[in-house]
């Protein structure tokens, strides 16, 4: 494959195209990446999940020392189904300074920018190198980047930063919350719906479970911490998804919920799922147990995703201020991978184009204004790499 040289929107335009939502493969953009790296001959890592259905991969331009910079994004995004959208999500659309598809904010641009100047970083005569970093089912509570930042870490000599490049319009993130994600499976036993006293049903027994998370959120919301830059100043608790019943005259043999919270950085983030399972087993399991012995419930936490605190990210932050030319930090309450790569003892911010607000919306677009203020970011990022000893 002949070294092409593409710009920062035709690459978008081709990262768009892949349909990579996280329920499908990401290997199609994956191999188109690793091709393009290849005929700029640069080698790539690929690092797959156990199916071999998605890949992680990364790859390092420049010299083999340490102090490097990760630039790390992932390649996956939310579905489009049931949203209402004017164009084809998998065909970016220019329309009045804005790039219309999904992922164009969320958040392929950071990678298409990184890509599309490779031939640039290599010509900058940088001392230290860069990272890329790539990886999978990030929508889904991070989990192709553990595996990603165990072999980058474990393979690549000691980076002295990451760039997590996540829609903040390019300001610095030096502080997340923290996240986890639930599964909460209520096991019911069927009956006719005349006779409820013969059953339990599961459905039911969710609701309450859900009547008390709502009530554990209401109680996080009146005592916020004053001591954040955060907005809400507080735990939050979702509940995404939930399936149960087979029809409207049969008590539900089973019913799943799948749920979340987020916790501010530095608090306690057992204190949701702790609560959670003190209620189930003082409260909900024996109330069911009541009406039938068969009844159950089952909860397991199939992600969970670190929170990032300022001060574990001085470095980091001061160079990403110098790169961006801004002069003030933000904190924000989704969860990211930085905090993965911030557990592994590098300092990590997130900075990227777009705005946060475009995330998983119909219409999804990131100003062309902001591609082009990560391109300066990436170029001040390589007049600094040249002018380390």
């Amino acid at each position: 494959m002949s070294a092409e040289v593409v710009n920062s929107i035709e690459m978008l335009r081709r990262l768009v195209a892949f349909d990579t939502t996280s329920r499908n493969s990401n290997l199609a953009l994956i191999d188109y990446v690793r091709g393009y790296l290849e005929a700029h001959g640069v080698e790539s890592t690929l690092v797959p999940n156990e199916e071999k259905t998605k890949a992680n991969l990364y790859a390092t331009v420049g010299p083999d020392v340490e102090g490097g910079i990760v630039l790390s994004g992932h390649t996956d995004v939310v579905p489009v189904d049931g949203q209402p959208w004017n164009t084809d999500p998998w065909t970016m659309v220019e329309k009045d300074g804005m790039l219309f598809g999904r992922g164009t904010a969320d958040m392929k641009a950071f990678s298409a920018v990184a890509l599309a100047l490779l031939p640039e970083f290599k010509r900058a005569g940088m001392k230290v190198p860069i990272h890329l970093a790539l990886s999978y089912d990030e929508e889904i509570g991070c989990l192709g980047a553990h595996s990603l930042v165990e072999r980058l870490v474990g393979n690549v000599k000691r980076p002295r930063a990451v760039i997590v490049g996540e829609p903040t319009m390019m300001g610095v993130v030096n502080a997340q919350n923290a996240g986890g994600g639930l599964v909460t499976t209520f096991i019911g036993v069927e009956a006719h719906s005349s006779m409820t006293h013969l059953g339990v049903s599961a459905v039911h027994f969710a609701g309450e479970f859900i009547h008390f998370l709502n009530t554990v959120q209401e109680e996080l919301a009146a005592r916020p911490r004053p001591d954040i830059d955060m907005t809400p100043g507080h735990t939050t608790i979702n509940v995404g998804v939930i399936h149960g019943g087979t029809a409207g005259n049969i008590l539900a043999r089973e019913c799943v919920m799948n749920w979340g919270y987020r916790t501010l950085p530095g608090g306690d983030h057992t204190e949701v799922q702790r609560r959670a399972e003190a209620y189930i087993a003082e409260t909900l399991l024996p109330a069911m147990h009541r009406k039938h012995p068969d009844a159950n419930i089952h909860m397991y936490r199939r992600s969970f995703v670190d929170g990032l605190r300022p001060e574990e990210n001085r470095e980091a932050e001061a160079l990403a201020l110098q790169w961006t030319g801004g002069n003030r930090t933000y904190a924000v309450p989704y969860g990211t991978e930085a905090g993965i790569f911030r557990a592994a003892g590098i300092p990590t911010v997130i900075c990227g184009p777009g705005d946060i607000a475009q995330a998983h919306q119909p219409n999804e677009f990131i100003l062309k204004s902001q591609i082009a203020a990560c391109e300066a970011f990436m170029r001040r990022l390589m007049a600094w790499g040249a002018r380390q000893s």
